[in-house]
Protein backbone atom coordinates (compact mmCIF):
# COMPACT_ATOMS: atom_id res chain seq x y z
CA UNK A 1 0.00 0.00 0.00
CA UNK A 2 2.74 2.37 0.90
CA UNK A 3 4.40 1.72 -2.45
CA UNK A 4 1.15 2.39 -4.30
CA UNK A 5 0.52 5.59 -2.40
CA UNK A 6 4.06 6.75 -3.11
CA UNK A 7 3.40 6.19 -6.81
CA UNK A 8 0.28 8.34 -6.72
CA UNK A 9 1.95 11.07 -4.66
CA UNK A 10 4.95 11.09 -6.96
CA UNK A 11 2.71 11.61 -9.98
CA UNK A 12 0.88 14.43 -8.23
CA UNK A 13 4.18 16.01 -7.25
CA UNK A 14 5.40 15.90 -10.84
CA UNK A 15 2.23 17.66 -11.94
CA UNK A 16 2.68 20.35 -9.29
CA UNK A 17 6.35 20.87 -10.12
CA UNK A 18 5.67 21.21 -13.82
CA UNK A 19 2.77 23.56 -13.11
CA UNK A 20 4.97 25.79 -10.99
CA UNK A 21 7.78 25.77 -13.50
CA UNK A 22 5.40 26.54 -16.31
CA UNK A 23 4.04 29.52 -14.43
CA UNK A 24 7.32 30.79 -13.05
CA UNK A 25 8.83 33.87 -14.70
CA UNK A 26 11.71 33.48 -17.07
CA UNK A 27 14.14 36.28 -17.70
CA UNK A 28 12.92 38.79 -20.21
CA UNK A 29 16.05 38.39 -22.25
CA UNK A 30 17.20 35.05 -23.56
CA UNK A 31 20.88 34.42 -23.94
CA UNK A 32 21.92 32.90 -27.21
CA UNK A 33 23.71 29.61 -26.79
CA UNK A 34 24.31 28.61 -30.36
CA UNK A 35 25.68 31.92 -31.62
CA UNK A 36 24.52 35.46 -31.20
CA UNK A 37 20.94 36.61 -31.23
CA UNK A 38 20.11 38.09 -34.65
CA UNK A 39 19.57 41.53 -33.12
CA UNK A 40 23.03 41.52 -31.57
CA UNK A 41 24.63 40.51 -34.84
CA UNK A 42 22.87 43.37 -36.57
CA UNK A 43 23.94 45.79 -33.84
CA UNK A 44 27.57 44.84 -34.37
CA UNK A 45 27.19 45.49 -38.09
CA UNK A 46 25.45 48.82 -37.58
CA UNK A 47 27.92 50.11 -35.03
CA UNK A 48 31.14 48.90 -36.56
CA UNK A 49 34.10 51.19 -36.18
CA UNK A 50 33.49 54.52 -37.85
CA UNK A 51 36.03 55.94 -40.30
CA UNK A 52 38.07 58.87 -38.96
CA UNK A 53 35.83 61.90 -38.78
CA UNK A 54 38.52 64.50 -39.32
CA UNK A 55 40.37 64.84 -42.61
CA UNK A 56 42.62 67.62 -41.38
CA UNK A 57 44.93 68.38 -38.46
CA UNK A 58 43.56 71.61 -37.02
CA UNK A 59 46.79 72.34 -35.16
CA UNK A 60 48.45 72.98 -38.53
CA UNK A 61 46.01 75.67 -39.70
CA UNK A 62 47.50 79.16 -39.68
CA UNK A 63 44.09 80.69 -38.96
CA UNK A 64 44.02 78.85 -35.63
CA UNK A 65 47.55 79.94 -34.62
CA UNK A 66 46.73 83.66 -34.44
CA UNK A 67 46.52 85.58 -31.19
CA UNK A 68 42.79 85.67 -30.58
CA UNK A 69 41.44 88.79 -28.90
CA UNK A 70 37.84 87.58 -28.52
CA UNK A 71 35.61 84.58 -28.87
CA UNK A 72 34.27 85.92 -32.14
CA UNK A 73 37.83 85.91 -33.53
CA UNK A 74 37.89 82.14 -32.96
CA UNK A 75 34.53 81.68 -34.67
CA UNK A 76 35.67 83.76 -37.65
CA UNK A 77 38.75 81.56 -37.95
CA UNK A 78 36.55 78.44 -38.00
CA UNK A 79 34.24 79.96 -40.61
CA UNK A 80 37.17 80.81 -42.88
CA UNK A 81 37.13 77.11 -43.81
CA UNK A 82 33.68 75.91 -42.68
CA UNK A 83 31.90 78.62 -44.63
CA UNK A 84 28.34 77.24 -44.34
CA UNK A 85 28.45 76.13 -40.73
CA UNK A 86 27.03 79.34 -39.24
CA UNK A 87 24.10 79.42 -41.68
CA UNK A 88 23.29 75.81 -40.85
CA UNK A 89 23.62 76.20 -37.11
CA UNK A 90 21.50 79.35 -36.90
CA UNK A 91 18.56 77.28 -38.16
CA UNK A 92 18.86 74.53 -35.54
CA UNK A 93 16.95 74.29 -32.27
CA UNK A 94 20.25 74.40 -30.41
CA UNK A 95 20.52 78.04 -31.52
CA UNK A 96 16.90 79.17 -31.86
CA UNK A 97 15.59 77.29 -28.81
CA UNK A 98 12.22 76.94 -30.47
CA UNK A 99 10.43 74.62 -32.87
CA UNK A 100 6.99 73.83 -34.20
CA UNK A 101 5.33 70.64 -33.07
CA UNK A 102 3.93 68.38 -35.79
CA UNK A 103 2.98 71.17 -38.16
CA UNK A 104 1.29 73.29 -35.50
CA UNK A 105 1.65 77.06 -35.70
CA UNK A 106 2.45 77.33 -32.00
CA UNK A 107 6.13 77.50 -31.16
CA UNK A 108 7.64 75.47 -28.36
CA UNK A 109 10.99 75.74 -26.65
CA UNK A 110 12.96 77.96 -24.29
CA UNK A 111 12.77 80.94 -26.63
CA UNK A 112 9.02 80.53 -27.02
CA UNK A 113 6.32 80.32 -24.36
CA UNK A 114 6.98 76.75 -23.25
CA UNK A 115 7.36 76.14 -19.56
CA UNK A 116 8.41 73.37 -17.23
CA UNK A 117 8.30 72.75 -13.50
CA UNK A 118 11.99 73.27 -12.83
CA UNK A 119 13.10 76.86 -13.46
CA UNK A 120 9.77 77.28 -15.28
CA UNK A 121 10.81 79.50 -18.23
CA UNK A 122 13.75 81.12 -19.99
CA UNK A 123 11.51 84.17 -20.49
CA UNK A 124 12.25 84.54 -24.19
CA UNK A 125 15.97 84.23 -23.44
CA UNK A 126 15.86 87.13 -20.99
CA UNK A 127 16.62 84.99 -17.93
CA UNK A 128 20.40 85.17 -18.01
CA UNK A 129 21.05 82.01 -15.97
CA UNK A 130 19.39 79.91 -18.70
CA UNK A 131 21.66 81.42 -21.33
CA UNK A 132 24.71 79.79 -19.77
CA UNK A 133 23.87 76.80 -21.99
CA UNK A 134 23.20 78.79 -25.16
CA UNK A 135 26.06 77.98 -27.58
CA UNK A 136 27.20 81.55 -28.19
CA UNK A 137 29.93 83.82 -26.88
CA UNK A 138 28.49 85.61 -23.89
CA UNK A 139 24.86 85.87 -22.90
CA UNK A 140 23.51 88.26 -25.52
CA UNK A 141 21.28 87.02 -28.28
CA UNK A 142 23.54 88.64 -30.83
CA UNK A 143 26.68 86.88 -29.66
CA UNK A 144 28.44 84.81 -32.28
CA UNK A 145 28.42 81.03 -32.37
CA UNK A 146 30.90 79.36 -30.05
CA UNK A 147 32.15 76.47 -32.19
CA UNK A 148 34.45 75.26 -29.42
CA UNK A 149 31.51 74.56 -27.14
CA UNK A 150 30.64 71.45 -29.15
CA UNK A 151 33.85 70.64 -31.01
CA UNK A 152 36.84 71.33 -28.78
CA UNK A 153 38.26 68.44 -26.79
CA UNK A 154 39.50 70.87 -24.14
CA UNK A 155 37.37 71.62 -21.10
CA UNK A 156 37.21 75.38 -20.66
CA UNK A 157 34.71 77.84 -19.19
CA UNK A 158 34.44 79.75 -22.45
CA UNK A 159 32.44 82.78 -21.30
CA UNK A 160 34.71 83.30 -18.31
CA UNK A 161 37.83 82.86 -20.46
CA UNK A 162 36.90 85.50 -23.06
CA UNK A 163 35.71 87.95 -20.37
CA UNK A 164 38.97 87.55 -18.47
CA UNK A 165 40.97 87.88 -21.70
CA UNK A 166 39.35 91.22 -22.45
CA UNK A 167 39.68 92.47 -18.87
CA UNK A 168 43.35 91.55 -18.40
CA UNK A 169 44.30 92.77 -21.87
CA UNK A 170 42.77 96.18 -21.18
CA UNK A 171 44.41 96.47 -17.76
CA UNK A 172 47.77 96.96 -19.44
CA UNK A 173 50.10 96.23 -16.52
CA UNK A 174 52.73 93.54 -16.86
CA UNK A 175 51.06 90.96 -14.60
CA UNK A 176 47.69 91.40 -16.30
CA UNK A 177 49.23 91.07 -19.76
CA UNK A 178 50.98 87.87 -18.65
CA UNK A 179 47.66 86.41 -17.50
CA UNK A 180 46.05 87.51 -20.76
CA UNK A 181 48.78 85.71 -22.69
CA UNK A 182 48.12 82.51 -20.71
CA UNK A 183 44.39 82.71 -21.45
CA UNK A 184 45.10 83.38 -25.12
CA UNK A 185 47.35 80.31 -25.27
CA UNK A 186 44.64 78.23 -23.61
CA UNK A 187 42.04 79.35 -26.17
CA UNK A 188 44.49 78.77 -29.00
CA UNK A 189 45.14 75.20 -27.83
CA UNK A 190 41.40 74.61 -27.56
CA UNK A 191 40.81 75.91 -31.09
CA UNK A 192 43.44 73.55 -32.47
CA UNK A 193 42.16 70.41 -30.69
CA UNK A 194 38.93 69.86 -32.65
CA UNK A 195 36.81 66.80 -33.34
CA UNK A 196 33.41 65.14 -33.25
CA UNK A 197 31.43 66.20 -30.13
CA UNK A 198 32.25 63.98 -27.16
CA UNK A 199 30.26 63.17 -24.05
CA UNK A 200 31.68 66.06 -22.07
CA UNK A 201 30.70 68.48 -24.86
CA UNK A 202 27.07 67.39 -24.92
CA UNK A 203 26.94 66.81 -21.18
CA UNK A 204 28.19 70.32 -20.46
CA UNK A 205 24.59 71.37 -20.99
CA UNK A 206 22.44 68.24 -21.04
CA UNK A 207 23.82 66.62 -17.89
CA UNK A 208 23.31 69.76 -15.80
CA UNK A 209 20.11 71.15 -17.33
CA UNK A 210 17.60 72.63 -14.91
CA UNK A 211 20.21 74.06 -12.59
CA UNK A 212 22.51 71.23 -11.61
CA UNK A 213 23.85 67.72 -12.10
CA UNK A 214 21.02 65.23 -12.69
CA UNK A 215 18.26 67.76 -12.00
CA UNK A 216 16.09 67.15 -15.04
CA UNK A 217 16.64 63.71 -16.51
CA UNK A 218 16.80 60.56 -14.47
CA UNK A 219 19.03 58.99 -17.12
CA UNK A 220 21.40 61.88 -17.85
CA UNK A 221 24.03 63.15 -15.43
CA UNK A 222 27.80 63.49 -15.15
CA UNK A 223 28.22 59.81 -14.31
CA UNK A 224 27.87 59.27 -18.09
CA UNK A 225 31.05 61.18 -18.91
CA UNK A 226 33.11 58.09 -18.10
CA UNK A 227 30.54 55.42 -17.31
CA UNK A 228 31.16 51.74 -16.77
CA UNK A 229 29.38 49.06 -18.78
CA UNK A 230 27.40 48.27 -15.62
CA UNK A 231 25.87 51.76 -15.80
CA UNK A 232 25.34 51.91 -19.57
CA UNK A 233 26.19 49.04 -21.90
CA UNK A 234 26.51 51.36 -24.89
CA UNK A 235 28.44 54.26 -23.39
CA UNK A 236 30.55 52.27 -20.93
CA UNK A 237 34.26 52.90 -21.43
CA UNK A 238 34.80 49.18 -20.76
CA UNK A 239 32.10 48.28 -23.30
CA UNK A 240 31.04 49.86 -26.61
CA UNK A 241 32.30 53.28 -25.46
CA UNK A 242 29.79 55.20 -27.61
CA UNK A 243 29.77 58.97 -27.70
CA UNK A 244 26.40 60.71 -27.86
CA UNK A 245 26.70 61.27 -31.61
CA UNK A 246 26.77 57.55 -32.32
CA UNK A 247 23.00 57.51 -31.81
CA UNK A 248 22.17 61.21 -32.06
CA UNK A 249 23.26 61.39 -35.68
CA UNK A 250 23.67 64.75 -37.37
CA UNK A 251 22.88 66.28 -40.74
CA UNK A 252 23.88 69.90 -41.37
CA UNK A 253 24.11 70.48 -37.60
CA UNK A 254 20.57 69.17 -37.03
CA UNK A 255 20.86 66.52 -34.35
CA UNK A 256 18.50 63.55 -34.23
CA UNK A 257 16.55 62.80 -31.10
CA UNK A 258 14.11 65.66 -30.64
CA UNK A 259 10.54 64.91 -29.55
CA UNK A 260 8.84 68.02 -30.92
CA UNK A 261 8.99 67.45 -34.66
CA UNK A 262 7.62 63.99 -35.44
CA UNK A 263 7.16 60.71 -33.61
CA UNK A 264 10.30 58.63 -33.35
CA UNK A 265 8.50 55.31 -33.37
CA UNK A 266 7.16 55.69 -36.90
CA UNK A 267 10.60 55.83 -38.45
CA UNK A 268 12.27 52.55 -37.56
CA UNK A 269 15.14 52.53 -40.02
CA UNK A 270 18.23 50.42 -39.63
CA UNK A 271 21.52 52.25 -39.36
CA UNK A 272 22.78 49.82 -41.95
CA UNK A 273 20.15 51.28 -44.28
CA UNK A 274 20.59 54.93 -43.31
CA UNK A 275 23.33 56.02 -40.92
CA UNK A 276 21.95 59.56 -40.81
CA UNK A 277 18.32 58.69 -40.16
CA UNK A 278 16.47 61.58 -38.55
CA UNK A 279 15.15 59.47 -35.73
CA UNK A 280 16.98 56.58 -34.14
CA UNK A 281 15.34 53.85 -32.08
CA UNK A 282 16.64 50.66 -30.51
CA UNK A 283 15.47 48.82 -33.63
CA UNK A 284 17.86 50.93 -35.70
CA UNK A 285 20.64 48.69 -34.43
CA UNK A 286 18.94 45.67 -32.92
CA UNK A 287 15.98 45.05 -35.29
CA UNK A 288 12.43 44.26 -34.19
CA UNK A 289 13.51 40.73 -33.15
CA UNK A 290 16.56 41.44 -31.00
CA UNK A 291 16.54 38.26 -28.92
CA UNK A 292 17.53 34.70 -29.64
CA UNK A 293 15.35 32.97 -32.23
CA UNK A 294 12.31 31.47 -30.54
CA UNK A 295 12.56 33.74 -27.48
CA UNK A 296 9.21 34.86 -26.09
CA UNK A 297 10.74 38.29 -25.54
CA UNK A 298 10.62 38.89 -29.32
CA UNK A 299 6.82 38.79 -29.12
CA UNK A 300 6.83 41.88 -26.91
CA UNK A 301 8.61 44.37 -29.16
CA UNK A 302 5.46 45.53 -30.96
CA UNK A 303 3.86 46.60 -27.67
CA UNK A 304 6.69 47.14 -25.20
CA UNK A 305 9.60 49.53 -25.70
CA UNK A 306 13.04 47.99 -25.32
CA UNK A 307 13.83 50.52 -22.59
CA UNK A 308 11.02 49.17 -20.40
CA UNK A 309 12.87 45.92 -19.72
CA UNK A 310 16.42 47.12 -20.21
CA UNK A 311 16.34 50.23 -17.98
CA UNK A 312 14.90 48.86 -14.73
CA UNK A 313 15.98 51.87 -12.63
CA UNK A 314 17.03 55.46 -13.23
CA UNK A 315 19.69 57.48 -11.42
CA UNK A 316 21.66 54.38 -10.52
CA UNK A 317 24.84 56.24 -9.59
CA UNK A 318 23.91 59.87 -8.88
CA UNK A 319 20.58 61.13 -7.50
CA UNK A 320 18.03 62.99 -9.58
CA UNK A 321 15.55 65.66 -8.50
CA UNK A 322 12.01 64.29 -8.13
CA UNK A 323 10.00 67.17 -6.62
CA UNK A 324 10.25 70.95 -6.51
CA UNK A 325 7.96 73.14 -4.40
CA UNK A 326 8.21 76.82 -5.37
CA UNK A 327 5.56 77.81 -2.84
CA UNK A 328 8.06 77.35 -0.01
CA UNK A 329 10.65 79.72 -1.47
CA UNK A 330 11.46 82.99 0.26
CA UNK A 331 12.30 81.85 3.79
CA UNK A 332 15.17 83.66 5.52
CA UNK A 333 17.52 82.78 8.35
CA UNK A 334 18.87 85.70 10.37
CA UNK A 335 17.40 87.93 7.68
CA UNK A 336 19.42 86.27 4.89
CA UNK A 337 18.75 83.62 2.22
CA UNK A 338 20.02 80.16 3.14
CA UNK A 339 20.08 76.54 1.98
CA UNK A 340 20.14 73.04 3.49
CA UNK A 341 21.46 69.71 2.18
CA UNK A 342 20.13 66.13 2.24
CA UNK A 343 21.83 62.76 2.75
CA UNK A 344 23.19 62.87 -0.83
CA UNK A 345 24.86 66.21 -0.23
CA UNK A 346 22.28 67.81 -2.53
CA UNK A 347 20.52 71.03 -1.66
CA UNK A 348 16.99 70.20 -0.55
CA UNK A 349 16.02 73.76 0.38
CA UNK A 350 17.07 77.10 -1.11
CA UNK A 351 15.50 80.43 -0.25
CA UNK A 352 15.59 81.43 -3.90
CA UNK A 353 14.07 78.18 -5.23
CA UNK A 354 12.01 76.44 -2.57
CA UNK A 355 12.08 72.82 -1.39
CA UNK A 356 13.25 69.74 -3.35
CA UNK A 357 13.52 65.98 -2.95
CA UNK A 358 16.21 63.82 -4.55
CA UNK A 359 16.34 60.05 -5.04
CA UNK A 360 18.47 57.22 -6.49
CA UNK A 361 17.66 53.86 -8.08
CA UNK A 362 14.17 54.99 -9.05
CA UNK A 363 11.66 52.75 -10.74
CA UNK A 364 10.31 54.59 -13.81
CA UNK A 365 6.64 55.20 -14.45
CA UNK A 366 5.13 53.64 -17.58
CA UNK A 367 2.90 55.08 -20.30
CA UNK A 368 1.87 54.36 -23.88
CA UNK A 369 4.24 56.39 -26.08
CA UNK A 370 4.42 56.89 -29.86
CA UNK A 371 7.49 59.11 -29.77
CA UNK A 372 5.62 62.38 -29.31
CA UNK A 373 5.57 64.58 -26.22
CA UNK A 374 2.73 67.09 -25.98
CA UNK A 375 2.90 70.11 -23.72
CA UNK A 376 1.13 73.26 -22.59
CA UNK A 377 2.36 76.82 -22.96
CA UNK A 378 2.03 79.91 -20.83
CA UNK A 379 -0.95 80.91 -23.00
CA UNK A 380 -3.03 77.79 -22.31
CA UNK A 381 -5.79 77.83 -19.71
CA UNK A 382 -5.55 75.28 -16.89
CA UNK A 383 -7.79 73.77 -14.24
CA UNK A 384 -6.16 74.72 -10.91
CA UNK A 385 -8.45 72.31 -9.09
CA UNK A 386 -6.43 69.35 -10.33
CA UNK A 387 -2.81 68.48 -11.00
CA UNK A 388 -1.73 70.12 -14.27
CA UNK A 389 0.23 67.97 -16.75
CA UNK A 390 2.75 70.36 -18.31
CA UNK A 391 3.87 67.60 -20.67
CA UNK A 392 2.66 64.11 -21.39
CA UNK A 393 3.42 61.26 -23.79
CA UNK A 394 1.12 60.75 -26.75
CA UNK A 395 -0.04 57.26 -27.64
CA UNK A 396 -2.39 54.46 -26.72
CA UNK A 397 -3.06 50.77 -27.03
CA UNK A 398 -4.89 51.27 -30.34
CA UNK A 399 -1.97 53.18 -31.88
CA UNK A 400 0.24 50.77 -33.83
CA UNK A 401 3.23 53.07 -33.32
CA UNK A 402 2.86 53.16 -29.55
CA UNK A 403 4.91 51.19 -27.07
CA UNK A 404 4.73 50.94 -23.28
CA UNK A 405 7.75 53.03 -22.31
CA UNK A 406 9.48 54.20 -19.09
CA UNK A 407 9.48 57.83 -17.93
CA UNK A 408 10.74 60.01 -15.15
CA UNK A 409 7.86 62.11 -13.83
CA UNK A 410 8.93 65.28 -12.04
CA UNK A 411 6.31 66.73 -9.68
CA UNK A 412 6.24 70.33 -8.61
CA UNK A 413 4.19 73.19 -7.23
CA UNK A 414 4.44 76.48 -9.13
CA UNK A 415 2.62 79.82 -9.55
CA UNK A 416 -0.48 80.42 -11.66
CA UNK A 417 -2.76 83.39 -12.35
CA UNK A 418 -5.98 83.06 -10.31
CA UNK A 419 -7.95 85.30 -12.66
CA UNK A 420 -6.70 84.26 -16.11
CA UNK A 421 -6.29 80.58 -15.11
CA UNK A 422 -2.89 80.35 -16.77
CA UNK A 423 0.48 79.29 -15.46
CA UNK A 424 2.85 82.16 -14.68
CA UNK A 425 6.46 82.59 -15.77
CA UNK A 426 8.45 84.47 -13.12
CA UNK A 427 11.63 86.32 -13.99
CA UNK A 428 14.31 84.61 -11.91
CA UNK A 429 17.79 85.90 -12.79
CA UNK A 430 17.16 88.53 -15.49
CA UNK A 431 17.03 92.29 -14.94
CA UNK A 432 16.51 93.99 -11.59
CA UNK A 433 13.16 92.38 -10.77
CA UNK A 434 14.24 88.74 -10.82
CA UNK A 435 13.05 86.63 -7.91
CA UNK A 436 16.56 85.47 -7.10
CA UNK A 437 17.46 89.10 -6.45
CA UNK A 438 14.28 90.33 -4.76
CA UNK A 439 12.48 87.29 -3.28
CA UNK A 440 9.35 89.23 -4.25
CA UNK A 441 6.85 87.12 -6.19
CA UNK A 442 4.76 90.05 -7.36
CA UNK A 443 7.69 91.86 -8.95
CA UNK A 444 9.15 88.67 -10.45
CA UNK A 445 5.83 87.49 -11.91
CA UNK A 446 5.02 90.89 -13.39
CA UNK A 447 8.49 91.10 -15.00
CA UNK A 448 8.33 87.56 -16.40
CA UNK A 449 4.85 87.97 -17.88
CA UNK A 450 5.87 91.29 -19.45
CA UNK A 451 8.98 89.71 -21.00
CA UNK A 452 6.74 87.09 -22.62
CA UNK A 453 4.11 89.60 -23.74
CA UNK A 454 1.50 87.98 -21.49
CA UNK A 455 -1.07 89.56 -19.15
CA UNK A 456 -0.91 89.36 -15.35
CA UNK A 457 -3.88 90.01 -13.08
CA UNK A 458 -1.78 90.57 -9.98
CA UNK A 459 -3.44 87.64 -8.20
CA UNK A 460 -1.49 84.41 -7.94
CA UNK A 461 -1.42 81.12 -6.10
CA UNK A 462 0.38 77.80 -6.53
CA UNK A 463 -0.77 74.65 -8.35
CA UNK A 464 0.56 71.08 -8.52
CA UNK A 465 2.13 70.06 -11.84
CA UNK A 466 3.83 67.10 -13.54
CA UNK A 467 6.46 66.98 -16.26
CA UNK A 468 7.67 63.84 -18.07
CA UNK A 469 11.03 62.80 -19.47
CA UNK A 470 11.44 59.67 -21.65
CA UNK A 471 14.05 57.30 -20.23
CA UNK A 472 16.49 56.02 -22.85
CA UNK A 473 20.01 56.15 -21.39
CA UNK A 474 21.61 54.03 -18.66
CA UNK A 475 20.78 50.77 -20.42
CA UNK A 476 21.60 47.99 -17.95
CA UNK A 477 23.52 44.76 -18.70
CA UNK A 478 21.30 41.89 -19.80
CA UNK A 479 21.54 40.07 -16.46
CA UNK A 480 19.86 43.10 -14.80
CA UNK A 481 16.86 43.33 -17.10
CA UNK A 482 13.35 42.83 -15.81
CA UNK A 483 12.00 39.38 -15.11
CA UNK A 484 8.57 38.44 -16.40
CA UNK A 485 6.97 38.48 -12.95
CA UNK A 486 7.81 42.15 -12.46
CA UNK A 487 5.06 43.01 -14.92
CA UNK A 488 2.96 39.84 -15.18
CA UNK A 489 1.71 39.95 -11.62
CA UNK A 490 -1.40 41.21 -9.93
CA UNK A 491 -1.63 44.28 -7.67
CA UNK A 492 1.99 45.45 -7.43
CA UNK A 493 3.44 44.88 -10.92
CA UNK A 494 5.30 47.64 -12.72
CA UNK A 495 2.58 47.95 -15.34
CA UNK A 496 -0.36 47.85 -12.96
CA UNK A 497 -1.55 51.29 -14.11
CA UNK A 498 -1.13 50.75 -17.87
CA UNK A 499 -4.56 50.34 -19.47
CA UNK A 500 -5.73 49.04 -22.81
CA UNK A 501 -3.87 45.73 -22.89
CA UNK A 502 -4.56 42.27 -21.47
CA UNK A 503 -1.61 40.93 -19.50
CA UNK A 504 -1.54 37.31 -18.31
CA UNK A 505 -0.82 37.17 -14.61
CA UNK A 506 -2.03 40.75 -14.07
CA UNK A 507 -5.54 40.72 -15.50
CA UNK A 508 -8.55 38.47 -15.02
CA UNK A 509 -10.76 37.39 -17.89
CA UNK A 510 -13.75 35.64 -16.31
CA UNK A 511 -14.63 33.02 -18.91
CA UNK A 512 -11.03 32.47 -19.99
CA UNK A 513 -9.84 32.05 -16.40
CA UNK A 514 -12.68 29.59 -15.70
CA UNK A 515 -11.86 27.53 -18.77
CA UNK A 516 -8.21 27.53 -17.79
CA UNK A 517 -8.90 26.24 -14.31
CA UNK A 518 -11.27 23.63 -15.74
CA UNK A 519 -8.45 22.49 -18.03
CA UNK A 520 -6.04 22.33 -15.09
CA UNK A 521 -8.53 20.38 -12.98
CA UNK A 522 -9.24 18.01 -15.87
CA UNK A 523 -5.51 17.44 -16.34
CA UNK A 524 -5.00 16.71 -12.66
CA UNK A 525 -8.01 14.39 -12.65
CA UNK A 526 -6.68 12.59 -15.72
CA UNK A 527 -3.27 12.14 -14.12
CA UNK A 528 -4.90 10.90 -10.92
CA UNK A 529 -7.04 8.38 -12.80
CA UNK A 530 -4.02 7.23 -14.77
CA UNK A 531 -2.01 6.75 -11.58
CA UNK A 532 -4.90 4.95 -9.90
CA UNK A 533 -5.24 2.67 -12.92
CA UNK A 534 -1.58 1.80 -12.72
CA UNK A 535 -1.91 0.95 -9.04
CA UNK A 536 -4.90 -1.34 -9.63
CA UNK A 537 -3.28 -3.01 -12.62
CA UNK A 538 0.00 -3.59 -10.80
CA UNK A 539 -1.93 -5.07 -7.84
CA UNK A 540 -3.70 -7.64 -10.04
CA UNK A 541 -0.42 -8.61 -11.69
CA UNK A 542 1.17 -9.26 -8.31
CA UNK A 543 -1.79 -11.44 -7.19
CA UNK A 544 -1.58 -13.54 -10.34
Amino acid sequence: MNRHMRTILSLALVVVIFGVLGASPARATATATAGEAPGLTMAHQATKALPPWNTTDHSKHAALKQEFKSGQDITNACLSCHSEAATQFHQTIHWTWQASAHGEEAKYGKAAQSLNNFCISANMKQDTSCLSCHPGWGTSLESGINCLNCHSRKKVNWDEAVEDLAAFSEAGDEDSLEIAAEIRAELQAAAQDIGRPQRQNCGGCHFIGGGGDGVKHGDLDTSLIKPTKALDVHMGVDGQNFDCTRCHTTTQHNIAGRVYTRPAATDRKSLIEDDLTAKITCESCHSATPHEEGSKANDHTDRVACQTCHIPEMARELPTKMTWDWSQAGELKDGKPFYTKDEFGKKDYMSIKGRFTWAKNIQPEYFWYNGTIKSVTAKDMIDPGRTVALSWPEGGSQDANSRIAPFKVHRARQPYDKVHKTLLVPMLSGGTEGYWKTLDWQRALAAGQAANGLPYSGEFDFVDTTYVFPTTHMVAPKDQTLACNECHTRDDGRLKDVAGVYMPGRDRAGLLDTLGWVAVAASLFGVFCHGLGRVVTNGKREES
